[in-house]
């Protein structure tokens, strides 16, 4: 929720009060007292005006979620400032002489207004509802970030997995580049021990030929 908005509201809202009570107060007065508390309450009028308008900019600032909460607060205060214009218009016309009121109405107190006690009311109930739900909402972010700052942790995770993981599949693949070329060479092994087999027979049958030759040829004579 907007510090700066929670700012103008409380300011709103004792300046209501006041403005409130001093409508009900100029019910006893008369003649001058009258007209000058009239007065008062049409420059408290003119700087709630001013308040819901700087309140109006603060919330249409804000993000979408926050913005629409402000904004219901708004209305209900907007609704406020014409039921009480509505009725300081009511007071002016019903209770001065005629030259009075055309005076008042000359300086703008057409739009004064006051507010009723069960428009107080409703209004601070409406009020509390919607702080409650802006901390319902501040909550929710709360949890929006903190869901997000999760999110974050376990991607770096999972990306620290995936380089080692990665790195694993490199060894791997260099591993089996060399058993590869290690059967290569104990396959080129084994063919020349093969082939060292057969010549070594040869040799050795030759020999033993050659053996029996010679006595035969001894043994001849």
């Amino acid at each position: 929720m907007s510090e700066v908005f929670e700012g103008y509201e409380r300011q709103y809202c004792e300046l209501s009060s006041n403005l409130s009570r001093k409508c009900t107060a100029s019910s006893a007065l008369h003649g001058e007292q009258k007209k000058q508390k009239f007065a008062e309450i049409k420059s408290g009028i003119d700087e709630a005006e001013s308040l819901i308008r700087k309140m109006d900019l603060e919330a249409r600032s804000l993000q979408p979620n926050i913005k629409a909460v402000l904004l219901a607060k708004l209305r209900e205060y907007k609704s406020d400032l014409n039921n009480l214009k509505s009725e300081v218009k009511r007071i002016v016309s019903g209770n001065l002489n005629p030259a009075a009121r055309d005076e008042l109405l000359e300086s703008g107190m057409a739009d004064a207004l006051t507010a009723s006690a069960d428009q107080r009311t409703r209004l601070m109930m409406s009020t509390e509802r919607l702080g409650k739900s802006g901390g319902r909402i501040k909550e929710s972010r709360r949890t929006m970030l903190e869901t997000e700052e999760l999110g974050v942790s376990i991607l770096q995770d999972l990306h620290s997995q995936r380089q080692s993981l990665l790195h694993a599949n490199n060894t791997l693949r260099g591993v089996d580049d060399n058993i590869g070329k290690s059967k290569r060479i104990l396959t080129a092994m084994s063919r020349r021990m093969a082939k060292n087999k057969w010549i070594i027979g040869i040799i050795i049958a030759v020999l033993v030929i050659a053996i029996i030759l010679i006595l035969y040829f001894k043994l001849s004579k």
